[in-house]
């Protein structure tokens, strides 16, 4: 199996309740390469969370392989750096000793963390907002402040479950080139889970298409478009066939959950 750097080999998932199963995730399959962003689609509960809490050893499968080098990682934590939507900052902590918790948790002297973590604060946009309570910044600064703390937990996965959700669309595209830039800059292989169609587009290589639950891989898109982006790459050709090839897709799902 050489070559990929995260592998779900033939994932399902099944929940127990009331004496009734329940089919959260069925055969799917995701290969990924090192350093590959790739997004992952789909309607509500289509088993997107179930699938990141599967490779963050949250939950194990009920069947199936999670791979990581080659090497089973299934019902292990700590080898993936994990985002959610809410920054789950902590308010009595500072922004820079809350980006500093991952090093911290790890064992990282105080001192030596906050040697690390000062210069990510000053080349990413939070110069002088170190001292800062999370309740005094945006909410675009707060999820700077939690991508960051997740960055420096430094593994080398990261799993972002729709980070910029809760966004205005003007921020949003702000948080997505930002988010390039890191990306570009730290080499990781990152998974981004998102109900945005165009912010899928223009931050991956691959997409991921989930079906409705029971969830299963309807298809694996690459975005063949230049790098690096701008927001001349939204109003591209390639950009709007692809939306409209991906928006055909997820609208034959709605047709076929409204038959049946």
């Amino acid at each position: 199996m050489g070559g990929y750097k995260l592998e779900v080999l033939n994932g399902n998932k099944i929940f127990k309740k009331s004496g009734k199963e329940f089919i959260a995730l069925q055969d799917t399959t995701i290969q990924i390469e090192e350093g590959k962003f790739i997004s992952i689609i789909g309607p509500s509960g289509c088993g997107k969370s179930t699938l990141f809490n599967m490779i963050a050893g949250l939950m194990k499968p009920t069947s199936g392989e999670i791979l990581l080098d080659g090497k089973s990682i299934v019902g292990e934590n700590g080898h993936v750096g994990y985002m959610l939507q809410k920054d789950l900052l902590l308010p009595w902590r500072t922004i820079l000793e809350n980006v500093i918790l991952g090093l911290e948790i790890k064992g990282t002297p105080k001192k030596e963390a906050h040697a690390k973590a000062l210069p990510l604060l000053h080349r990413y946009g939070l110069k002088g907002f170190e001292n800062h309570l999370p309740n005094e910044l945006s909410g675009g600064m707060r999820q700077r402040a939690a991508l960051l703390r997740t960055i420096l937990y430094d593994s080398e996965i990261i799993l972002l479950d729709e980070p910029f959700g809760a966004l205005d669309a003007q921020t949003r595209l702000t948080m997505q080139n930002w988010l390039l830039q890191i990306w570009e800059d730290f080499k990781k292989t990152v998974l981004f889970v998102t109900h945005d169609i165009d912010e899928a587009i223009y931050l991956s290589d691959e997409i991921y298409v989930l079906s409705p639950r029971p969830g299963r891989l309807k298809a694996r898109v690459s975005v063949n478009m230049a790098r690096p982006r701008n927001d001349q790459s939204l109003l591209s050709e390639d950009f709007i066939r692809l939306k409209q090839q991906l928006l055909e897709m997820l609208k034959e799902d709605q047709i076929e959950e409204a038959s049946s």
